[in-house]
């Protein structure tokens, strides 16, 4: 029970960091498709003139069901760039940020940017060799830190990664 609710709020976050309001993440946030474990997820943010849609995984740890991320994948409103957030529980270590691995390669730190209420959100521009990796891979791992010294990695697979983010307008 806990855990759907942290879940229905992180859904709120989500809207949250596209920029909508709690309200119209149940009248927009609607799913449009899937694409493997990637629900495309489409809303029209306020005063804005276009629909801005992302691919979004949730996905919460085996070993430590407390941890559930929030990965989402989108093109910017001007379409000019490409962004990987993260959104994860409060209580994680902000200075070291949230280390990133496609397939057990160690692809670099995403920085987190904010935290909101019911989460933290780590962002990365995703440029041609990180999404490629992405792309092609099986399984990309987050990994989080409650203490410098315990980094928790959690999975999520890559499956429908491509043809989700190949579909995004």
């Amino acid at each position: 029970m806990r855990r759907n609710a942290w879940i229905g709020r992180t859904a709120a976050l989500a809207a949250l960091v596209f920029g909508a309001s709690e309200g119209d993440v149940r009248a927009q946030g609607v799913v449009k498709t899937k694409h493997g474990g990637w629900d495309t997820r489409c809303e029209t943010p306020p005063g804005a003139s276009a629909e801005q849609c992302a691919i979004v995984q949730s996905v919460i740890d085996q070993d430590r069901p407390n941890i559930t991320l929030v990965v989402i994948a989108l093109k910017t409103a001007d379409r000019k760039s490409r962004l990987m957030r993260v959104i994860t529980p409060l209580g994680v270590l902000l200075p070291t940020g949230l280390s990133l691995r496609v397939d057990k390669e160690d692809l670099g730190r995403m920085n987190f940017v904010r935290c909101l209420p019911n989460g933290c959100v780590a962002e990365v521009f995703l440029d041609d060799k990180l999404l490629a990796k992405l792309e092609n891979g099986a399984e990309v791992t987050f990994v989080l830190f409650e203490t410098p010294e315990e980094g928790v990695g959690v999975p999520a697979a890559l499956a429908g990664f491509k043809d989700g983010f190949e579909a995004l307008p």
